[in-house]
């Protein structure tokens, strides 16, 4: 048994080694000052996947995340669960308003269209809102998180001159792409992620609004100098299209963005 574990160590660093020197037919793109950028996120057109575009604002080292309406910065990145937070819009800088400054372009808004949508982990609060919404699915009753959140907190203490305040969280489906503010309903609003409702206030983590990106297919390609050893390039399921599918024996990784080996102990035993 000893020695069928010394081979097998031996086969494992082998293998690990294999993997090590191969090469990706997918390209990260460089870091945006000190944050790293995944893939598939694509900061240009030489890199990444370009259905996955955010934007490097190279003198200030700060990425950020386009949407059609508005431009948001991006607090943090995890590639593991293929997720970025970004900064929601501040309220306008009047004591006596309880509004925040998309109101104009009514609050954020994705392009479904585009591989990205607002994850279940936001507990959002809409502030300022008219009885309009006493008749919506929200929790806009007198006990709802967020009369919690505006009685103690000095950012949203104008909030508390507008009764009617509703909490939510998204579903996390793929068709999650909004959280709309605009006069007649709602005028501000506010969201955390992964918020422990049994902590005070004062111990919330900083607003942020959490959006997932959906695991990216093969690289495009056009012919087999696009893609590297790993992978060949042939027709994928949409008429037209073709991509670098990963070779027998491989499998793509769309975290990592190339093709990888199985499980080694699957292969070994």
């Amino acid at each position: 048994m000893a020695a069928k574990c010394s081979v097998a160590i031996m086969l494992v660093g082998a293998l690990m080694l294999m993997c090590a020197g191969l090469a990706s037919s997918a390209t990260r793109c460089p870091d945006c000052g000190s944050t790293q950028v995944p893939y598939p996120l694509s900061t240009g057109p030489g890199c990444g996947d370009q259905l996955y575009k955010v934007r490097c604002d190279g003198g200030a080292g700060a990425l950020f995340f386009d949407t059609p309406n508005r431009t948001y910065p991006i607090s943090s990145i995890s590639q593991t669960i293929q997720r970025f937070v970004i900064q929601p819009p501040s309220f306008l800088d009047n004591n006596n308003t309880c509004v925040t400054t998309d109101l104009s372009t009514e609050g954020l808004q994705l392009d479904p269209n585009l591989p990205f949508n607002i994850t279940s982990g936001n507990t959002i609060f809409y502030l300022n809102c008219s009885e309009s919404l006493l008749r919506s699915p929200l929790n806009c009753t007198s006990t709802s998180l967020c009369h919690t959140y505006i009685n103690n907190s000095a950012e949203a203490s104008s909030c508390g001159r507008a009764p009617i305040c509703c909490t939510f969280r998204p579903g996390g489906s793929a068709t999650t792409y909004s959280i709309r503010v605009r006069d007649g309903g709602c005028q501000a609003y506010r969201s955390f992620v992964n918020l422990d409702y049994s902590l005070p206030v004062s111990r919330w983590p900083a607003p942020g609004v959490e959006i997932e990106w959906v695991p990216p297919p093969e690289p495009l390609c056009t012919n087999q100098t696009d893609c590297d050893a790993t992978s060949t390039c042939a027709p994928s399921a949409t008429v037209g299209v073709s991509r670098c599918f990963c070779n027998t024996g491989l499998h793509w990784d769309y975290v990592a963005g190339t093709c990888a080996l199985g499980n080694l102990f699957d292969i070994i035993f």
